[in-house]
């Protein structure tokens, strides 16, 4: 069993991941012809990339352990 702050990580990156997800499956396709929105989903969807990344990472640390 992994501890608690672990367990915490692995969550936030299965929520990252299904974000992500939706802005690149729906929320992009649903602001078709508006630049702003498409400018902003795409900004985010660049932001969990990072953030998916950034955790993965800490979790390769802890769970090599």
């Amino acid at each position: 069993m992994q501890k608690n702050h672990v367990y915490n990580l692995m969550e936030q990156c299965a929520q990252e991941h299904k974000s992500l997800w939706r802005i690149t499956s729906d929320y992009l396709k649903d602001a078709k012809g508006h630049a702003d929105e498409i400018a902003f989903w795409k900004k985010m969807a660049k932001d969990k990339k990072e953030h998916i990344a950034e955790l993965e990472a800490m979790l390769a640390k802890r769970l090599k352990k």
